[in-house]
C-alpha cells in the first residue's frame, strides 16, 4: 500500500497554532476534544508559538503535517504570522481570538467570546478565500524584508502604538492601554513629509500624521475607519490622517463613529455617501501603493510593530488565504 493512499485512509485532523501569552488553553484543548469526537476526526496536534518569531515556525511545523485546517489561539499578530506561511495553500485558517483587537475575527463576524461557536466553525463551518496584503520595505540601515498582513499597515499614530504600549497593559486594560501613546500623538500633532504612487501612477508629494493601509476596516469599538474596503475584492484601501490640531482630531473621531454606525443600515450607508467629504482624511484605492518618507518613520502590520522604515511597497495578493467562516 502506497504512503499517499494510507494518508488518505486516515480520518482528518486539525492542527492548532497557540499563543502562550495569551492565557491557558485548557477550555479550548476539551472543546477541540470533543469536536474531534463529534466529526470522527483524528486527534488534533498543538503547536505554540515561539516569541522570536511570533508563530512563523509553529505555522511552518503544522503545515507539513498536512491537516485538514489551522486554528490559530492567539491575537491578529498571531495570525498575521501564520497566515504568512499558509497563504497560497489550499489550507484553511481557523480564528480562535484571544487578543487585543481581534480586528480580522470582527471584519469576518468570528464570535470574540464564544470559543465553542468558533472552535464548531472550524470543524463544519464554510470557508472562503480572502486577500492578503504584503510590504516589500527598506529599513533605515538599508536593509529589505518582505511581510504579510491580513487587516492593516500603519505609520504613524498606529505604529506609535503598536511599538510603544506596554504588553502587560494590553494583557491587563485591552484597548486602554492605547490611550496614553494616543494622547500623546494628538497632543503633539507632528506631520511627516511622504511622497507616494497608486498603481503606478504619477509620484505626489504631501504631508500626513498617520497613513494606513487596509485590507478591511473596521476598528475595535465599531469605528469605521475604511467604509469602502472589502476583504475579497482584489483592492487595498488607503487613508491618510490630516487632522489640523485637536479639534481636527475630534472631527476625524466623530466621523469614524458615525460611519461606524452608519454602515449596520443601507438607509445609513446611502446617508453617509451624501456626506461632505472630511479634508482631514484622504482616501484612495489601488493594487500597489509606493511610499518613501524624507524621515524614518515606524510601521506595524496588524498591531505587530517592525520598527523604521525609509521606504515601502505595498501590494495586494487577491483569494491568497481561505479563512473558516460562519454558516450563512
Amino acid at each position: 500500500m502506497s504512503a499517499d493512499r494510507t494518508r488518505q485512509d486516515r480520518p482528518p485532523h486539525a492542527a492548532v497554532v497557540y499563543n502562550p501569552a495569551k492565557g491557558a488553553v485548557d477550555r479550548i484543548r476539551e472543546t477541540v476534544q470533543a469536536a474531534e469526537e463529534r466529526h470522527s476526526w483524528g486527534r488534533s496536534l498543538w503547536y505554540p508559538t515561539d516569541r522570536e518569531d511570533l508563530g512563523r515556525r509553529a505555522a511552518q511545523d503544522a503545515l507539513a503535517a498536512r491537516p485538514a485546517v489551522i486554528l490559530v489561539v492567539g491575537g491578529d499578530g498571531t495570525l498575521r504570522a501564520v497566515a504568512e506561511v499558509v497563504r497560497g495553500t489550499e489550507v484553511p485558517l481557523a480564528i480562535l481570538p484571544r487578543g487585543t483587537g481581534n480586528l480580522l475575527a470582527r471584519n469576518l463576524g468570528i464570535p470574540l467570546r464564544d470559543i465553542g461557536s468558533a472552535v464548531r466553525i472550524a470543524f463544519a463551518g464554510a470557508s472562503r478565500k480572502i486577500d492578503v496584503g504584503v510590504v516589500d520595505f527598506q529599513r533605515d540601515d538599508g536593509s529589505r524584508a518582505s511581510r504579510t498582513f491580513l487587516v492593516m499597515a500603519g505609520i504613524g499614530l498606529d505604529a506609535e502604538m503598536a511599538e510603544h504600549t506596554n504588553p502587560l497593559a494590553k494583557k491587563h486594560l485591552g484597548w486602554l492601554a492605547y490611550v496614553a501613546p494616543i494622547a500623546r500623538s494628538i497632543i503633539v500633532n507632528h506631520h511627516f513629509s511622504l511622497r507616494y504612487r497608486i498603481d503606478g501612477g504619477p509620484a505626489r508629494s504631501t504631508r500626513a500624521h498617520t497613513i494606513i493601509v487596509g485590507n478591511c476596516g473596521t476598528l475595535a469599538g465599531n469605528m469605521l475607519l475604511l467604509p469602502g474596503a472589502v476583504i475579497d475584492d482584489g483592492l487595498l484601501d488607503v487613508v491618510m490622517l490630516r487632522p489640523e490640531g485637536r479639534f481636527g482630531w475630534a472631527r476625524i473621531g466623530t466621523r469614524l463613529t458615525a460611519q461606524g454606525v452608519a454602515h449596520l443600515s443601507r438607509f445609513g450607508r446611502y446617508l453617509m455617501r451624501s456626506a461632505p467629504s472630511l479634508r482631514a482624511l484622504a482616501y484612495a484605492r489601488g493594487r500597489q501603493f509606493d511610499v518613501r518618507f524624507g524621515l524614518p518613520h515606524t510601521m506595524q502590520l496588524d498591531g505587530d510593530g517592525f520598527g523604521t522604515i525609509v521606504s515601502a511597497r505595498i501590494t495586494v495578493h487577491p483569494s491568497a488565504l481561505r479563512v473558516c467562516l460562519p454558516e450563512e
